[in-house]
């Protein structure tokens, strides 16, 4: 379980991180979901793109030796590109009081359990909030 509520307390628990929290501390908790980038590999792109060009134009290598082993790292380049089919991260967000964010990268196969845990969290939230407000204010 990612989230484990008690009375009081709010219990976060993923892989080696485990922090809690107050009710009354936490001011956002939510899920974020950012696309992955390939710097790395579009630079390599590039490097090798600018380097066959180089040789192309400015080396005196006539019989093209140079296009063997930059077709090579083209392959090497696509394989790494697509070889991991996952296009976003997912991290859970919790903002508290003293604003201070914590930010957890979650793996995707956890994310759909770790959604619900979310909204079962702001449910019990909602309801919490809603029986403070309708119950009587002495002064």
């Amino acid at each position: 379980m990612f989230i484990t509520l008690t009375n009081d307390h709010v219990h976060f628990d993923y892989g080696s991180k485990r922090w809690q929290y107050n009710f009354n501390e936490i001011v956002e908790l939510g899920l974020l979901k950012k696309k992955k980038t390939y710097l790395l590999e579009n630079g390599a792109f590039i490097s090798v793109t600018a380097l066959a060009y180089y040789c192309m134009f400015f080396s005196n290598l006539m019989e093209l030796y140079y296009i063997v082993p930059a077709l090579l790292m083209y392959t090497v380049l696509i394989i790494l590109r697509f070889h991991n089919t996952i296009e976003f991260e997912y991290y859970v967000i919790v903002k508290d009081i003293y604003r201070k964010e914590t930010k957890v990268k979650i793996k995707t196969l956890d994310r759909p359990v770790i959604g619900k845990q979310i909204d079962q969290y702001l449910s019990l939230e909602f309801n919490r909030l809603v029986q403070e407000s309708k119950s009587p204010i002495l002064i």
